[in-house]
């Protein structure tokens, strides 16, 4: 398990780095696209693209555009409050709750995000692209469809234990 990041310290993970090529009068022009995740390990989450003629500089971009664009995700304890199904382009994903010490059950662009944000039970496969653009993207999806037990409770005007059945 890994340890939680001090505070105001950031979770950087490089999911994809993609090299393009130009092709001009004197031959080859590589560029280089970066996807990364950013998260706190505490439930706030971005996802940055950056686009350079360096990995470095790829990848700086990607985690400042990351790091502007994060999000807070609902999390019940080290889970997901219930199942959710996201979708973003042919990418879907469906991710289901787990109990304490069940771990990260994902692909590798999904673990990433898993790891950033700071869930550490799920269980999550991985429906129809594999694209790992279209995986982060609908993971991030499938964390804005999700709701709270208080949301819910609040909404249908009864009390927290009444849907957990408790």
């Amino acid at each position: 398990m890994a340890e939680k990041p001090e505070l105001g310290e950031l979770i950087e993970k490089v999911i994809r780095v993609n090299r393009v090529a130009k092709v001009v009068k004197g031959g080859r022009r590589f560029s280089f696209s970066a996807l990364v995740v950013v998260g706190d390990g505490n439930g706030r989450v971005g996802l940055g693209n950056g686009k350079a003629n360096e990995v470095t500089e790829a990848i700086r971009k990607a985690v400042e555009s990351a790091s502007r664009e994060m999000q807070r995700i609902k999390i019940e304890g080290t889970t997901i409050p219930h199942q959710v199904i996201g979708e973003f382009g042919a990418g879907r994903v469906l991710m289901k709750p787990a109990s304490q010490g069940h771990g990260i059950i994902a692909a590798g662009p999904v673990r990433a995000v898993m790891e950033a944000a700071g869930v550490a039970d799920i269980s999550v496969k991985c429906l129809g692209s594999r694209n790992p653009q279209n995986l982060v993207r609908s993971t991030f999806a499938g964390f804005n469809s999700l709701r709270s037990f208080t949301d819910v409770a609040r909404a249908r005007g009864k009390k927290v234990e009444e849907l957990r059945g408790t």
